[in-house]
């Protein structure tokens, strides 16, 4: 049957060009390599439209939802760290990231649901420029999205935002820590800066499409070390349970109740990196 439809063919003056099969790029290359792939440093173009973009909603959080940043000096200066907060709005992503230097811009990457964010082409695009979003795939390959966390954490000027609850939430009270940041903070000597973030759930819930005029407010804790505290499942639960202790007595809005409050606990002392100099 083939035989007689290329003979056919030929009779009418046309030959068929031969069947090319070209692979993808990255068919051969590890999953942790190919996210890599997308975390090279941006060209310019994306660097100007990350910048202009980050301006732009600075001074929108600014001026229309009166964003105040309570602990600023608590962010370490010379070493690569993990920000987490409590989750209540797609506001929180952008409150953290209005808190760090322009410079340390394109070195931030916010931790987003693989799930949600990269349904279509258009939302990955605008998280990938907008605030350098990290694909994390919640649900089928947790470990290899944590991998490429741990690879980033080595490389100098790299800044994780989490927030360890793992998606948005209406409560007075963040629910339970997932232990994704645990995990990543134990046995290494990058710090942990405990967030929190009030008033975002009422200027844009979940659910909701357009912000509403509502006052901000975000409290940064005094960064957390656990690198004398083994990897294991017991000791990222406890480092979790901490940690969402740690974010709960920030809604003081006095950083330094954390110190006092968050000393003696279930793991051992973790010590508090306080040698950071003002970002």
């Amino acid at each position: 049957m083939a035989d007689a439809f290329d003979k056919e063919y030929e009779k009418q003056g046309r030959t068929m060009e031969q069947w090319h099969y070209d692979p993808a790029a990255d068919f051969d290359r590890k999953e942790i390599e190919r996210i890599e792939s997308h975390l090279r440093k941006p060209g310019m173009l994306v660097f100007g439209m990350r910048t202009l973009a980050a301006c732009v909603l600075r001074l929108w959080l600014r001026l229309y939802h009166r964003l105040a940043i309570v602990g600023r000096e608590n962010l370490p200066k010379d070493r690569s760290f993990i920000m987490i907060a409590n989750h209540a709005s797609h506001l929180d992503t952008l409150c953290l990231l209005s808190a760090l230097p322009l410079r340390k811009l394109h070195g931030a990457f916010p931790a987003a649901a693989k799930d949600y964010f990269c349904l279509s082409a258009p939302r990955a695009l605008l998280a990938a420029i907008v605030v350098n979003a990290l694909p994390f795939d919640r649900y089928f390959a947790p470990w290899q999205s944590l991998g490429v966390c741990a690879h980033l954490l080595e490389k100098p000027e790299t800044v994780l935002i989490f927030f360890p609850e793992g998606t948005r939430s209406a409560e007075a009270e963040p629910g339970e820590f997932k232990t994704a940041v645990a995990l990543l903070a134990a046995g290494r000597d990058n710090p942990v800066v405990p967030c929190h973030l009030a008033g975002t759930c009422a200027a844009l819930p979940k659910g909701s499409r357009l912000p509403r005029p509502q006052a901000i407010r975000l409290t940064i804790g005094p960064p957390r070390v656990y690198a004398h505290v083994p990897a294991t499942k017991d000791a990222a639960r406890a480092i979790s349970r901490e940690l969402r202790t740690a974010v709960l007595l920030l809604r003081n809005n006095d950083p330094t109740n954390v110190v006092e409050e968050v000393g003696t606990n279930e793991i051992g002392d973790a010590p508090m990196f306080n040698d950071c100099e003002a970002v």
